[in-house]
């Protein structure tokens, strides 16, 4: 069974400040002497979602 997914602001921007390393992480790079890396950019891309959501629906 598949469900659809909609989202009434998804068509609205956010920006979200990574780092090179960061964004690198993201694109599928390792950083050996950093595992937590990717982690960490993927967590601020989450929050930088919520974050946008929270605003809209007024909360």
């Amino acid at each position: 069974m598949s469900e659809k997914l909609e989202i009434a602001q998804g068509e609205d921007r956010i920006v979200i400040e990574l780092t090179l390393k960061e964004a690198l992480a993201l694109a599928g790079d390792k950083f050996a002497m950093n595992h937590q890396l990717e982690t960490q950019a993927v967590k601020k891309v989450k929050r930088s979602i919520e974050n946008k959501l929270l605003a809209a629906s007024g909360r």
